[in-house]
């Protein structure tokens, strides 16, 4: 009997070499630190977004940690330019093998103050975003008969009801159960879909919103009784994309969220 070290086994049931990950959002506090654990497993990971200078950060600081990483520029409500970084993978003679979709926006206002613009734009990023990357990715994987992995991030407040934030809220629903949905329509086909709902994690989007009753608020609603740390989405994230460590989980929704959803009184 051939004995490996635990260096081994992890690698072997976690690791991500010869993969591509393509993080969408990769360029935020939470998605950058998704793209940055996928690349420390092993895999050449895209991140995409808007910024330039922030994905020049963000692949400097992948690089830096001995990963394998690139920025490519892309809207990603646009089908265009999703189609086109599928191409710019396809030219490098490799397939999507991971898909995070992590792109998001939010806001606080009032429920009878939401715009129909507000709405329609919030919606606009955090579901037909997410709808057109499952899409494009989804059908350049079946083509490929590639054995991926789609992670779409939700959220808490899709799970349940947190006051001041309604659009996202209806959003990561909305994502929640299209995932779940794309989970049952792929699973013969070898492509598993999951959905990571982040507890309370201070990133850019939310920051207007954490104002000190509310964060006293979440404080009593969190047992650990503290903010995540974007890098403890690691664990979950790798769980997910491996085709060995979750080669049986679809359809799941994972939090990750200090024991929030597990408090009542």
């Amino acid at each position: 009997m051939t004995s490996h070290t635990p260096g081994d086994y992890l690698q072997q049931v976690f690791g991500l070499e010869d993969r591509t990950a393509v993080v969408i959002g990769g360029t935020g506090v939470l998605g950058g630190a998704i793209a940055a654990a996928l690349a420390q497993a092993g895999a050449h990971t895209l991140i995409v977004g808007r910024n330039a200078e922030l994905g020049a950060a963000c692949v400097a600081r992948i690089t830096e940690l001995g990963g394998s990483a690139e920025f490519v520029a892309a809207d990603s409500t646009s089908r265009a330019d999703l189609e086109a970084i599928v191409a710019h993978v396809t030219n490098q003679n490799r397939t999507v093998d991971v898909l995070v979709n992590g792109a998001g926006i939010n806001s606080a206002t009032p429920f009878l103050e939401i715009s129909d613009d507000e709405w329609d734009n919030i919606f606009n990023v955090n579901l037909r975003g997410v709808r057109l990357a499952c899409q494009v990715f989804g059908a350049h994987m079946l083509e490929n008969k590639v054995n991926g992995s789609i992670i779409n991030i939700s959220s808490l407040s899709g799970m349940i009801p947190l006051s001041r934030v309604f659009t996202y809220s209806a959003t990561k629903a909305a994502v929640i159960n299209l995932t779940q949905n794309l989970a049952r329509e792929w699973a013969s086909q070898g492509i598993r879909v999951n959905s990571l709902a982040p507890g309370f994690f201070p990133a850019e989007q939310n920051r207007k919103v954490l104002t000190p009753d509310r964060v006293e608020s979440i404080m009593r609603h969190t047992p650990m009784d503290r903010f995540g740390s974007p890098e403890e989405l690691a664990g979950a994230v790798l769980l997910m994309a491996s085709p060995v460590a979750g080669s049986f989980l679809t359809g799941a929704n994972i939090a990750v969220d200090g024991g929030f959803t597990a408090m009542t009184i």
